[in-house]
């Protein structure tokens, strides 16, 4: 329980982390940042794994490029479901979804070697 706890809390910072760097995404302040947190896990187990089966030829056709954009619109529609979080557009959802992605995989590495 605490693990999925201190896992919650680090993607709060990641997704705080992203608003600060990229000018297309915004976060008014950290309990939106946590609800934001919630939903993305909630798209990402899902919602992404149906979307990936689906979208698996064009997948395969663009190299496994596509999974970007997939990312990307499932960044955007979070931000659309919660008031607090902003991303402007197709691009900074793009971005924003592989900045985040590093950043929590950065935090949560940290976490489990320390």
């Amino acid at each position: 329980m605490l693990s999925l706890l201190i896992t919650w809390l680090l993607s709060a910072l990641a997704l705080m982390a992203v608003a600060y760097m990229l000018p297309g995404v915004r976060i008014t302040n950290f309990k939106n940042a946590l609800l934001a947190a919630v939903i993305l896990g909630l798209i990402n187990a899902v919602l992404r794994p149906v979307l990936l089966v689906l979208t698996f030829p064009i997948t395969v056709l663009t190299l496994g490029l596509f999974v970007l954009v997939l990312n990307g619109l499932l960044f955007w529609l979070a931000s659309s479901l919660i008031r607090g979080f902003q991303v402007s557009g197709f691009w900074s959802g793009v971005f924003g979804a592989l900045l985040y992605s590093l950043i929590n995989w950065g935090l949560n590495s940290w976490r489990v070697a320390g």
